[in-house]
């Protein structure tokens, strides 16, 4: 089953992707599938919650995992930090992202 999420890009546009949820993939992902950033500024670490390459903005109330202590602990680091910010990376893709709103955080 696909469901849809609204990424802003670091452009400022706005492109409404469909996101499988039987893939096991996560936002990170998704955006390098689209390439919605440019090869090497997002999901630099792989996905380890190591850098902050793939930060984002949610922008709706969609329920999102818990944050780990591994992505606690890199966004203290991170740079351009809001209330809302999440690691792509951290989140999974599942029915429950159903019409998630996310913007990418500026490059560093």
């Amino acid at each position: 089953m696909d469901i849809t999420i609204k990424i802003t890009d670091r452009e400022g546009q706005i492109h409404e992707v469909q996101a499988p949820t039987d893939m096991a993939m996560n936002i990170m992902e998704l955006c390098k599938a689209y390439e919605l950033a440019p090869e090497g500024t997002i999901g630099i670490c792989g996905g380890m919650a190591m850098c902050a390459s793939c930060q984002c903005y949610v922008l709706n109330d969609v329920t999102l995992p818990e944050k780990g202590d591994d992505e606690e602990a890199m966004l203290s680091e991170a740079f351009y930090v809001k209330p809302n910010s999440r690691l792509g990376c951290q989140i999974h893709i599942t029915p429950e992202l159903d019409g998630l709103e996310l913007e990418l955080a500026p490059e560093y």
